[in-house]
């Protein structure tokens, strides 16, 4: 359940309302530069698990540093951009030393289609660039990814169980897209083999998130037994 608000006051409020009931709540961007560290602090003494999710892109150094750091604070999952290459894709592996956080390769953000891609550069498509991506991550010993819905099976049918999949692009029925172009609902994603769903805004700008988050539970339920 990503955190995506701009105070300490207004995560506090969602973790009261709906903490137990969610796997991980996710930190991102927007709370992390506004609160900090002590963010982390805070939902990990509510007894919640973190996926820091700060997507780090930069010189193979300096991703070194930050995966460390961000591997002291103790939280469970983190992001880095695929896209930032072999070296440094490396780098975030040493960085993350011997620590149990899951690694995870950001492939195509889920706002991009193929146009968004051809107008920065790149010639492939989206599903395409995704395997390619995953292809580099398998060969640096990363074992998580996140890419939209839309490519899960592709990934499941190259890859079979190598990677944990963390999932953005989550809808349910009903919702509003949004800035997202490649999206699936909670069941469909279960059923394409995503392993955790991130689903932000229904939730976050329901006037009720406990009921929100309860009436995804009970769509996800409806999904095959094997899940």
């Amino acid at each position: 359940m990503p955190l995506d608000v701009p105070t300490a006051q207004a995560a506090r409020r969602l973790i009261k309302a709906i903490g137990g009931t969610v796997g991980f709540f996710k930190i991102g961007s927007q709370l992390f530069t506004s609160t900090g560290p002590s963010i982390v602090e805070e939902v990990r003494a509510s007894g919640s698990k973190v996926f820091l999710d700060l997507k780090y892109h930069d010189i193979p150094n300096t991703v070194r540093h930050a995966v460390q750091s961000a591997s002291a604070l103790g939280v469970e999952m983190l992001t880095i951009h695929l896209s930032g290459g072999r070296a440094m894709c490396e780098a975030a592996v040493v960085g993350r030393g011997i620590s149990n956080v899951l690694l995870l390769g950001v492939t195509v953000l889920t706002s991009l289609d193929d146009l968004s891609l051809s107008e920065i550069g790149f010639r492939n498509s989206v599903e395409d660039a995704v395997l390619l991506l995953a292809e580099l991550a398998r060969n640096v010993g990363i074992t998580g990814l996140v890419a939209s819905p839309k490519e899960l099976g592709l990934l499941r049918q190259r890859f079979g169980s190598s990677f944990t999949t963390v999932i953005p692009g989550i809808r349910p029925a009903g919702s509003d897209a949004g800035d997202q172009k490649r999206i699936l609902t909670p069941r469909q994603a279960v059923e394409a083999g995503a392993d955790y769903l991130v689903i932000g805004r229904p939730i976050t700008a329901s006037s009720d998130p406990k009921a929100a988050v309860q009436r995804i539970i009970d769509e996800l339920e409806q999904a095959p037994s094997s899940f």
